[in-house]
């Protein structure tokens, strides 16, 4: 490779659920150790041959047990090439049971969106859920 040519940037992608019920949204704490405790969008990457709805609706059952029906496409976040790019969309629970997936999962809470504001410091990535939420209203 010549000092001239650069690698190819290569990137994650990540899709999440926004779910309200009864004016709060669904949370779920994280238990990977980089970002353990931290409140997060139920949301996850993208397998190769998934499309982004397929990842989102997946990602949603895995981490909460729940069956969900996605609405639209709410906004993307993406600040870095190194860092992924993550996608959200509303959705609406049509079946399961509230149930989190242990493995990678603390704990699955309902907030309003008042108090997902005011624990904008226990949260992964503010920007993502907050905006998603705000955009879901």
């Amino acid at each position: 490779m010549s000092t001239n040519e650069n690698p190819l940037a290569t990137t994650n992608i990540v899709c999440g659920v926004v779910l309200e019920q009864g004016g709060k949204y669904l949370l779920v704490q994280e238990k990977q150790p980089r970002v353990y405790g931290k409140w997060n969008l139920p949301s996850g990457r993208v397998d190769r041959g998934e499309t982004l709805e397929q990842a989102a609706v997946r990602e949603a059952k895995e981490e909460t047990g729940l069956d969900v029906k996605l609405g639209r496409h709410l906004h993307v976040v993406h600040r870095a090439v190194e860092r992924p790019v993550m996608h959200a969309y509303s959705a609406t629970i049509v079946g399961g049971e509230l149930k989190i997936q242990e493995s990678e999962i603390l704990d699955a809470k309902w907030f309003t969106y008042d108090q997902i504001v005011a624990m904008k410091d226990d949260l992964r990535i503010a920007d993502y859920i907050i905006g998603a939420i705000e955009l879901a209203k």
